[in-house]
């Protein structure tokens, strides 16, 4: 029961570009605020969290949102997702429990991790709403649904970190504003769009049906997870928090083109799985290429400005220890450009409905990950650790390419079979 009118593309891609720009800068103004005012332990600690969490979030998400932004036979209900949702999300802070209890941490950082864990429980259920507003083509929704919760965030958790000096204080404040944003705003969004108020539907032949088609995607969020995180687990466990909060520093300024990235994929996904469902190869190929170009440019552009301005924007952003890791930035610019090109393939894939192919080609990346990090992080530290990534970034861009060309030889050849889920 559609009330609101879809956007053009271009509104969605202005508003999702809009909302994830100020989320985003939100986010690393939070990191801002863990460098000035604590130090780079406090920041190691923060992303630790973040590392244990993200993994075991993304798997257990399934990442619904996808599957229903590219549901364009509406196979399933909006209950359905929000009922497979609210279990998987249970299940999700039991998990995230039983690995910080049984790791050793100390009882700060369990406290912290199990806190992020928390917030991440709102984020997600938020997450089923986004699903359901991209669904409907209408951005601005989400779009608002960020700038508030980023603005909110930064708000609380910098004033729980200032009035404290603790990190602790400051989460908590992330956990009240990630809840306040979900049960004030994003089911508010919901019942618009359904015209009645959001309910979750279990009928178990249905979710079982539904966590078949969605789990392949599930994993592959999770290793994509895993793929970005385990140079973290390394960095934290070889060099320490101390390292782990500068690199995580950095290593967040390859977001500023993931912004564009995932605007213009979000914004896309819709539009990509209508013309592979009715077969439109042409039209298919035309807007992956034009998302690609952009992608490829974006990345030369990060590339240049880490080359000829790091150092200064390092040390204008955070504090000089951290511009002394200039060279490092740059490595992971490069790691940057080539997944802005690789993230664009995977909405491609994800459009075409090629979900489980997707399962064997980020475990052989996850697993490169691991063994470069394995071998290059005793070596050579933090930018061990850069190499890592840059390595695994093209052993995916490769697989994703020659994937997305398989699905288009097989569109072209066998339309009857253009919504076979692999």
């Amino acid at each position: 029961m559609q009330q609101l009118k879809p956007l053009t593309l271009r509104r969605n891609f202005s508003w999702t570009f809009i909302g994830n720009a100020i989320y985003a800068t939100c986010q690393w103004g939070m990191l801002v605020v863990m460098a000035k005012l604590g130090s780079p332990e406090i920041l190691g600690q923060f992303t630790l969290g973040l590392a244990i969490t993200a993994p075991v979030m993304l798997f257990t998400n399934l990442h619904l949102r996808s599957v229903q932004a590219t549901d364009a036979r509406h196979q399933y209900v909006f209950g359905d997702y929000l009922g497979l949702r609210l279990i998987s999300t249970v299940l999700a802070l039991l998990m995230i429990a039983l690995i910080t209890l049984s790791a050793g941490y100390r009882w700060q950082t369990s406290l912290v991790i199990l806190l992020i864990g928390l917030a991440k429980a709102f984020e997600s259920i938020s997450d089923v709403f986004y699903g359901l507003i991209q669904q409907h083509e209408r951005m601005d929704r989400i779009a608002i649904s960020l700038m508030i919760k980023g603005s909110l965030s930064l708000l609380l958790l910098g004033f729980g970190v200032y009035i404290s000096g603790n990190l602790l204080w400051g989460v908590a404040g992330l956990v009240v504003a990630w809840g306040m944003v979900l049960f004030i705003y994003d089911i508010g969004s919901g019942a618009l769009i359904l015209n009645q108020t959001p309910q979750a539907r279990c009928h178990l032949r249905t979710l079982t049906k539904l966590v078949s088609l969605s789990i392949p995607l599930g994993f592959v969020m999770m290793l994509i997870s895993l793929n970005t995180n385990i140079p973290r687990y390394f960095i934290e466990q070889i060099l320490g928090e101390r390292e782990l909060g500068i690199f995580a520093a950095l290593a967040y300024l390859m977001v500023v083109g993931g912004m564009v990235v995932n605007a213009l994929g979000e914004s896309a996904s819709p539009r990509l799985a209508k013309y592979y469902a009715v077969g439109d190869s042409t039209a298919f190929c035309q807007l992956l290429f034009k998302l690609v170009g952009i992608a490829a440019i974006l990345g030369l552009t990060v590339v240049l400005i880490a080359i000829v301005a790091g150092r200064q924007i390092l040390t204008l952003l955070y504090r000089p220890e951290y511009a002394e890791q200039a060279n490092l930035f740059v490595w992971l610019m490069v790691a940057a450009g080539i997944r802005y090109i690789s993230s664009f393939l995977g909405y491609g894939m994800t459009a075409a409905r090629y979900f489980r192919i997707q399962i064997p080609l980020f475990v052989v990346v996850t697993s490169i990950s691991a063994m470069t990090c394995f071998w290059l992080v005793p070596k050579q530290g933090l930018l061990g650790a850069a190499i890592a990534l840059n390595i695994s970034a093209v052993v995916q861009l490769g697989f994703s390419l020659a994937i997305v060309i398989y699905a288009l030889h097989r569109l072209k050849n066998n339309s009857e079979n253009n919504h076979a889920i692999y």
